[in-house]
């Protein structure tokens, strides 16, 4: 690799040019960045990932009990997949990636967290559109489904996702949480109120949370966007 910058890895893909790169910035040392793009669109960065990880945290905090068949939808560089596992009650877990790229990085160990995820047995990687999956099987159910595919509800990578965004949409993933379940959604920048207030419409109870983090590259702050959704109000924090 050159001082600063190395492409790992570059394919075309139906819903456009996937890249992974490495880079060092003088200020950070001999750190290692990780970063994937999408066409035009940055979809991630190994320098900050707190609402990634969050995602996993904040959702699986809303459940009460143990045993916890888990998905996720959206691989990326494996912080909301590796957040979960870290909670000792999560018994499976699936992540669903459409990009077969991104899976074969974390196969291969050309990103840091792909080891961890391949060395524990209850994780399983699934090559699939996930939003397709929903559709295709709809008497499979998880105690919590974790969703970080588009940038925001608004925003999407794909105008095939824009339904499930909508009620119908949403009621149908409903349909795949058991009694109890929780659905949490990752997105970038604030909580979007019409959204919100969209999940308290299909499920029983619903809140924004809003992720702040420290940026290194601007110097300052920069927020992301958790939503958590409850089959049931027992717990709403």
């Amino acid at each position: 690799m050159s001082l600063f910058y190395e492409e790992l890895d570059f394919r075309a893909t139906p819903i456009g040019d996937l890249m992974l790169r490495r880079r060092r910035m003088p200020q950070f040392g001999d750190r290692d960045i990780y970063e994937v793009k999408l066409g035009e669109d940055f979809l991630m960065t190994s320098l900050f990932h707190e609402a990634e990880s969050q995602l996993a945290k904040l959702g699986l905090a809303a459940l009460e009990h143990s045993n916890l068949e888990v998905a996720v939808g959206g691989l990326g560089l494996g912080y909301t997949a590796v957040a979960a596992l870290e909670d000792p009650r999560v018994e499976s877990l699936v992540v669903v990636e459409y990009l077969e790229g991104v899976l074969e990085w974390h196969k291969t160990g050309r990103v840091p967290l792909g080891p961890t995820l391949m060395n524990d047995s209850r994780c399983q990687l699934m090559h699939a559109d996930f939003f397709a999956l929903i559709r295709e099987n709809p008497t499979q159910k998880y105690d919590a489904i974790l969703l970080d595919i588009d940038h925001t509800p608004t925003n999407v990578l794909h105008q095939f996702n824009t339904h499930f965004y909508t009620e119908k949409g949403l009621a149908e993933l409903k349909g795949h949480l058991k009694p109890s379940g929780v659905f949490a959604l990752w997105a970038d920048g604030f909580p979007e109120a019409n959204f919100t207030h969209r999940l308290n419409t299909v499920f029983s109870s619903a809140k924004a949370h809003t992720i702040t983090f420290e940026n290194p590259v601007t110097g300052g702050t920069s927020n992301g966007a958790v939503y958590v959704a409850w089959m049931d109000d027992l717990k709403g924090s």
